[in-house]
């Protein structure tokens, strides 16, 4: 069953939280961050939350009913679904007291080699205060859907800023068979593809495969820890292109790019050296 580019303009699912400190440890602890301003909650003036928690609040709308319907495409073209970009601004931290709403529309829907893609705004906003919180341009690929109707793009995200280019430092961190099964839980993102070998397989993948966002999540745990002292307040956006594989069992390598007016370029490469997040983009301040 096709795409159809009609649905670009539709208004998703809203998905309220009232924000926990279990929340925002759970989410942590999935990518492994136990640094002290996120993971230690008897601090001083407590804990933020990662900003990639964000993908939390945002999952449920990009997969909610209004999501799976008004594109067209059946449930199982959805499970054929890859995540090909996040990009996410962060206008201010995310503490445990705080009443979140997110919100979606589909900006625009088009047809790519692989198949459709559908790129989805996300807003997030403290319902106490109306002020913003976080905005997501997410991008996903349904492999092999025909999309019906023209190529449609009502809204685009801002320009992402170029980084020096200059590699600073190499980090090697092993990614362990199960992280797939616990990043699902702690940030309650679920695909099968992730978890399940049947389901990935069946879908023309040769293992379970680790989320995107969880990849683009490590090289965010590791631009805060190198250029921001750790602090989930210093990260202000963080943009990555998924474009290869990383099966688990493997070490990953995130290699980040020297500053250049407040803006850090990295690459994560898979075991066999691929970019599995390419042209990534951090500003930091």
């Amino acid at each position: 069953m096709p795409a159809h580019t009609a649905a670009a303009g539709s208004e998703l699912d809203i998905h309220n939280v009232a924000m926990t400190t279990r929340m925002a440890l759970a989410y942590a602890a999935g990518i492994s961050d136990t640094s002290t301003q996120v993971f230690d909650d008897d601090r001083e003036g407590g804990i933020m939350a990662p900003p990639q928690f964000c993908v939390r609040l945002e999952w449920p709308v990009v997969d909610g009913e209004i999501s799976r319907g008004v594109v067209g495409m059946t449930a199982e073209e959805k499970v054929r679904g890859v995540h090909a970009i996040q990009d996410s601004i962060f206008h201010q931290p995310i503490r445990p007291g705080m009443n979140l709403r997110t919100m979606g529309t589909i900006a625009a829907i088009r047809r790519t080699r692989a198949g459709s893609l559908t790129v989805t705004k996300l807003s997030t906003i403290d319902v106490d205060t109306g002020e913003a919180v976080v905005t997501s341009w997410s991008s996903g690929i349904a492999r092999n859907v025909d999309v019906v109707g023209e190529d449609t793009t009502l809204e685009s995200p801002p320009l992402v800023p170029e980084g020096s280019g200059e590699v600073m430092e190499e980090i090697e961190i092993f990614i362990p068979r199960e992280m797939p099964h616990s990043y699902t839980e702690c940030a309650d993102i679920w695909n099968p593809i992730h978890t399940e070998r049947e389901v990935a397989i069946g879908s023309g993948l040769p293992d379970i495969i680790l989320h995107g966002t969880a990849t683009w999540a490590l090289a965010g745990r590791e631009v805060m820890r190198v250029c921001c002292n750790g602090s989930p307040a210093g990260l202000k956006r963080l943009y990555g292109r998924f474009t290869a594989m990383i099966i688990p069992g493997n070490t990953i390598k995130v290699e980040l790019h020297k500053p250049l007016d407040n803006v850090v370029g990295f690459t994560v490469y898979n075991e066999e050296g691929a970019a599995a997040v390419s042209n990534g983009i951090a500003v930091i301040g």
